[in-house]
């Protein structure tokens, strides 16, 4: 690119009027509203949430279920574990008393 070119293109540049910059056309946002809501893509929202919020509260349930079931079926987990030093502990006795 020569110097005259450049001249050129910035005496162009020079002469070009600013432009507003560009904007939504009168209530673009209000008709953009009133064809979600026709559309119901807030309810296709609405029940996506409420069938996971279905499906969580079921994990939930049948998770403490197994958890109270299997705690139900072992017992006491303290008790096991005193028994457990009792039994020790009398088997060192019986071993030190001989």
């Amino acid at each position: 690119m020569n110097d005259a070119d450049l001249q050129r293109l910035l005496r162009a540049a020079a002469k070009a009027k600013e432009e507003p910059p560009a904007e939504m056309p009168y209530g673009f946002d209000t008709r953009v509203i009133a064809l979600s809501r026709r559309s119901g893509n807030g309810a296709v929202f609405g029940s996506l949430l409420s069938r996971i919020t279905l499906a969580a509260a079921a994990v939930i349930i049948f998770a403490s279920a197994g958890a109270y079931l299997e705690f139900a079926q072992s017992g006491d987990a303290t008790e096991t574990l005193g028994s457990d030093y009792a039994i020790a502990d009398s088997a060192i006795q019986d071993e030190v008393a001989q």
